[in-house]
């Protein structure tokens, strides 16, 4: 029985209802939820039934006692969190998006308990007995130079215990600045060469990755179309730059509005040189996923992941060109759901994977 266990920040999310602004919300009501890369991923897997644990440090708050009771409540394993008598949860701001006017993001999580511990804080033995596989993005090691060497130690320590390890490059401009006088760019590079070695699935945007790694990656639009050779030779460019990695995946995601983007997903095998991608139309043509009405586009890229981590570690859809079509639909869903959680189980997303995604109603 794989376990899958996934170390990161979790923070509460504020938001206004709906498309409004936090200038007109505000004096007024926002809605809070609770939002972070690896925790979204691990509440995905708990609702798809994979067995999970959620790896933070947190406050002893009623905030932070919400969130345990929530995602305890969804199936994941809690029980390894570290909590302290002192600190705070991060907490973000959100605006949604609409038409031509960008979603929003605004960041309060400076001195949040996890960007305060080093690597000495945690019993890393402990917190990953009985895990198979260890998940992270690199927002961790964004936060505070702390926290990137306790990702570090979280890696050095899998390696060690012969876990496999999978790493979300999510590229946050807004952070990475812990090291006066070095550009976020740098930083960021500088950090995820030591990370990424440790990492047998790499999993991001491609234009973020060729970015941070200074590859001189083709354009991505041919014509107007996605260019797949453009994105395999992205993926074959950083499995040569980090040999030891098995799978590199990238979401496909094309933004026509805030409202209304194409999605799909694309899943490099290192070993076999080939490239997948989903979803496809009765001909085996590439046909993404048209999300026309967007409710929350917040955790897609971590939707995806969770699918794609489900779905090669189970017997059902394991194999590269099954695995990509469950993590696309994955994504695709999230689309259509308030909050950062991917709130749909695996059954729904088969029917999305062999339906045409008209949302009809089922009786």
């Amino acid at each position: 029985m794989n376990l899958i266990a996934a170390f990161g920040e979790v923070m509460l999310r504020l938001a206004p209802q709906g498309k409004r602004r936090l200038a007109q919300a505000l004096p007024g009501t926002l809605e809070a939820t609770f939002g972070g890369s690896e925790a979204n991923v691990c509440a995905s897997l708990a609702m798809f039934g994979t067995p999970c644990r959620f790896l933070t440090a947190l406050p002893d708050t009623p905030p932070a006692r919400a969130f345990v009771a929530q995602l305890r409540g969804l199936g994941c394993d809690l029980s390894r969190v570290l909590c302290t008598d002192s600190g705070r949860m991060g907490v973000y701001y959100v605006e949604h998006g609409s038409n031509m006017r960008g979603a929003s993001v605004w960041y309060d999580r400076e001195n949040s308990v996890i960007s305060t511990l080093g690597p000495e804080a945690y019993d890393t033995e402990p917190m990953l007995e009985g895990v198979t596989h260890l998940h992270f993005s690199d927002i961790t090691c964004a936060l505070t130079e702390k926290a990137f060497r306790t990702v570090i130690a979280f890696a050095q320590e899998a390696k060690r215990k012969g876990i496999r390890v999978s790493l979300d490059i999510n590229n946050r401009k807004k952070l990475w600045n812990w090291k006066p006088g070095t550009e976020k760019q740098t930083l960021a590079r500088e950090c995820l060469e030591e990370l990424t070695p440790y990492a047998d699935w790499i999993i991001g945007n491609r234009e973020d990755i060729s970015a941070i790694f200074g590859f001189a990656a083709p354009p991505a639009l041919r014509e107007g179309k996605i260019d797949f050779d453009a994105y395999a030779k992205s993926a074959e460019l950083l499995a040569d730059k980090f040999p030891q990695a098995r799978y590199i995946a990238f979401t496909l995601r094309e933004t026509i509005s805030a409202d209304s983007n194409l999605w799909g997903g694309m899943l490099y095998d290192c070993k076999a040189k080939k490239a997948f991608f989903a979803p496809l139309d009765q001909e085996g043509n590439y046909a993404p996923y048209a999300m026309r009405d967007i409710v929350d586009r917040f955790g897609g890229g971590d939707a995806f992941t969770a699918g794609l981590l489900h779905a090669l570690y189970s017997e059902k859809y394991s194999s590269p060109e099954t695995a990509v079509r469950f993590a696309a639909a994955a994504g695709a869903l999230k689309h259509s759901i308030f909050s950062d959680y991917n709130y749909t189980n695996e059954a729904e997303v088969e029917a999305l994977m062999f339906s045409d995604g008209s949302g009809r109603i089922r009786r």
